[in-house]
């Protein structure tokens, strides 16, 4: 199966970005980020295309980055958190290898703060985020191969588990 050697999904606060990066940098891999693949496109930061285009126009320029990252890149590919919502992205995803970044709510509220570039975390950062958790975690584990907790981790160790338990080769 062509497409990325490791999909991360999981949370805000997961550490996908940063266990994203360590995880390719072991692997000799490129990484790449779905959101960072739609603020380059747009030349928008994620937060402005929520205000300006709404949500709806952020979830289809998303479904595009993860079609086009799944079909195009052969390293790391960490998707955003709420890519799994959407069942054709799911299914692009399915029968990879994906690992799901878990953080439980208080370690994932610590990291996120109070975040403004989280659109859909503005307000109380903790009922938000306890909200998109709930909401979310049955897709997350649709997807995924493995399971990894981050809690009081080092993203190397957290890398180390994914390489691991997916057993990926070291380049």
């Amino acid at each position: 199966m062509t497409g990325p050697r490791v999909v991360l999904v999981g949370p805000p606060g997961a550490g996908k970005s940063t266990v994203g990066q360590v995880l390719a940098a072991r692997l000799g891999v490129a990484y790449r980020d779905t959101d960072a693949d739609i603020e380059q496109a747009t030349g928008m930061p994620i937060r402005d295309i929520f205000v300006e285009h709404g949500e709806p126009y952020f979830r289809r320029l998303e479904r595009e980055a993860v079609a086009a990252a799944v079909a195009e890149h052969p390293g790391v590919l960490a998707v955003g958190g709420g890519a799994i919502m959407d069942e054709g992205s799911r299914a692009l995803l399915r029968g990879r290898k994906v690992a799901f970044l878990d953080v439980g709510l208080a370690e994932a509220a610590r990291r996120v703060g109070l975040n403004r570039d989280r659109p859909l975390l503005l307000g109380n950062v903790r009922a938000q985020l306890k909200q998109l958790m709930d909401a979310r975690r049955a897709w997350y584990e649709e997807v995924a191969t493995v399971t990894v907790l981050t809690d009081g981790r080092t993203p190397e160790e957290v890398a180390d588990e994914v390489i691991k338990t997916l057993e990926l080769d070291r380049s």
